[in-house]
């Protein structure tokens, strides 16, 4: 199993920027991708952004253009760099894995205020 603790979570103000860290207890580069999501109170937890062994990337539409998804496998760690930031970016951000086997951190507070 694979322990995930994310970081760089707080609070900002809308327009500012954020970048979010998720360090893995193992490497990153056994897992078919990995992937960040996110959930506010009183939402469904949705996808944010994911990056594949590959270093393919997806987004959500609602994020495109201002988040960026990036991994260093030598740290075995993912980052999520979000700029632009609005107060609809509120939310517990997630880290997970994607296979053989999936695994979830315990996410950090990012609360962007108008």
């Amino acid at each position: 199993q694979v322990q995930l603790v994310e970081s760089g979570g707080g609070s900002v103000q809308a327009g500012g920027s954020l970048r979010l860290s998720c360090a893995a207890s193992r490497s990153i580069f056994s897992f078919n991708a990995m992937g960040w999501y996110r959930q506010a109170p009183g939402r469904q937890r949705e996808m944010v952004a994911t990056i594949s062994s590959g270093g393919v990337t997806h987004y959500a539409d609602s994020v495109k253009g201002r988040f960026t998804i990036s991994r260093d496998n030598a740290k075995n760690t993912v980052y999520l760099q979000m700029i632009s930031l609005k107060p609809e970016d509120t939310a517990v951000y997630y880290c997970r894995t994607y296979g053989p086997y999936d695994a979830w951190g315990q996410g950090t507070q990012v609360t962007v205020s108008s």
